[in-house]
C-alpha cells in the first residue's frame, strides 16, 4: 500500500508545494511524478521539473526554478487509492521597492554664494546611477529657469561609492573677458535669490526614484576673488594630555570635501569633521595630545567657493598678464601645546 488516504488537500507556501491529508509511504515504480504534477499554465503542457521528497510523512514537490511573481500554476495529485484532487495559485507578485535614497545635503552649506561660485556637491544617502544625471538639474533664478548654468560633462563626476555628485558651475560664465560669459550672461548674478532643484525621477543604483524632491535655495553675494589666506586664520590651542579637539576657524567658508583631506597635523592621526557652513575645521586625535611643538600642513590646492586655491586666485582676467604660476605645494602654521 502507497499510503493512507486521509483528507488530501495540496498547499503552496514558501517557493514548495505540500500534499496534506495524505501519508506518503512507499514511491510508486513510475516515480513520484505519476501521482503529484505541478502545471504552469492551461491546456496541454508538461509539468514543471523538480525534485520530490517526504517530509514529516508529508509528500513535497520542489520546482527546479523559482517561479516567477504573477505567474498561474496548477498543482494535481492523482492517488492511487482515491479521487484526484486539483488546486490553482496564483504566485503573488513581487513586493514593491519603496524608495529610500535620497539627498542627504548639498553643500556649500551656506545660503549665501558668491556670484562666482564653483561647484556644488550633492551628498546620497545609497549610490546612484550615473549616465543622466543633466536632465534630473535645475536651477532657478528668482523662480524663472536659468539655461544651462552648468558644465555638462560626459564623463560625470562621482565619487567611488557613486554617493557623492560634484556639479561645477560653467567656469567660462564665471571668468570675466570669455566669450559665453558675454554671450549668455554670469550663471549667478549678485542679488540674486536661487533654488537649486533635483528631481524626484532621478534613478537610484536599484532603479528607484528618490525618495522625493530636493530644494536648495540660497542667494547670489559679490563675486569672490580674493584667495584664502591661511595667516588670517584663528587656531585654538589643546591642553596636553586631552583628547580636545583641535579647531581652525575660517573668515569665509571653503571647499567642503577638499577640507576633509587638504589639511593635516603632521605626525598625527584622527578624526576630521567641518562645521558652521565650513568655516570650522575641526580634528580630533587618536590618542591624547602631548606637550611639544606640532606643525599644521596645509596643501595650496584648498579652494573657497569661488575656486580660489590658497596664494592664487580662479579669477584672472583675460586682460592682465599672469604672472604667476599654479602653486601644489604646502603651507603650514606652528601650533604648540602645553
Amino acid at each position: 500500500m502507497l499510503a493512507l488516504l486521509l483528507l488530501a488537500a495540496i498547499q503552496f507556501d514558501g517557493g514548495f508545494f505540500r500534499i496534506t491529508g495524505w501519508e506518503a509511504a512507499v514511491e510508486p515504480p513510475s516515480g513520484w511524478s505519476s501521482v503529484f504534477s505541478v502545471y504552469a499554465g492551461s491546456g496541454d503542457v508538461p509539468p514543471l521539473l523538480g525534485t520530490y521528497s517526504v517530509e514529516a510523512s508529508s509528500l513535497v514537490f520542489r520546482p527546479r526554478f523559482p517561479l516567477s511573481p504573477g505567474m498561474h500554476v496548477r498543482a494535481v495529485f492523482r492517488p492511487p487509492d482515491g479521487a484526484s484532487v486539483e488546486s490553482a495559485f496564483d504566485i503573488p507578485a513581487a513586493a514593491k521597492v519603496l524608495p529610500t535614497a535620497r539627498v542627504d545635503h548639498v553643500y556649500p552649506s551656506s545660503d549665501t554664494l558668491p556670484a562666482n561660485a564653483l561647484k556644488l556637491y550633492i551628498y546620497f544617502s545609497a549610490p546612484m546611477r550615473r549616465g543622466d544625471s543633466w536632465k534630473h538639474l535645475h536651477l532657478l533664478r528668482d523662480g524663472v529657469p536659468v539655461e544651462y548654468p552648468f558644465l555638462e560633462l560626459d564623463q560625470e563626476l562621482w565619487d567611488r561609492d557613486q554617493r557623492r555628485f560634484t556639479v561645477l558651475f560653467d567656469p567660462g560664465r564665471i571668468k570675466r573677458g570669455l566669450a559665453s560669459l558675454a554671450e549668455a550672461g554670469p550663471a549667478l548674478e549678485e542679488g540674486h535669490n536661487y533654488t537649486l532643484v533635483i528631481d524626484r525621477d532621478w534613478l537610484d543604483g536599484n532603479g528607484v526614484a528618490l525618495a522625493t524632491e530636493y530644494r536648495k535655495h540660497f542667494r547670489a553675494a559679490a563675486a569672490d576673488r580674493i584667495p584664502p589666506d591661511p595667516k588670517k586664520w584663528r587656531v585654538t590651542t589643546p591642553r596636553s594630555g586631552t583628547s580636545e579637539q583641535l579647531v581652525i576657524y575660517f573668515p569665509k567658508p571653503l571647499d567642503y570635501a577638499l577640507l576633509q583631506h587638504e589639511i593635516e597635523v603632521a605626525g598625527v592621526t584622527g578624526k576630521v569633521s567641518v562645521a558652521r557652513d565650513e568655516t570650522e575645521w575641526r580634528f580630533i586625535p587618536d590618542s591624547p595630545w602631548r606637550a611639544g611643538n606640532y606643525t599644521i600642513v596645509i596643501r595650496t590646492t584648498l579652494e573657497d567657493l569661488a575656486g580660489n586655491h590658497i596664494n592664487r586666485a580662479f579669477d584672472v582676467d583675460t586682460f592682465d598678464p599672469i604672472t604667476r604660476t599654479v602653486d601644489t605645494g604646502t603651507v603650514t602654521l606652528d601650533l604648540r601645546i602645553r
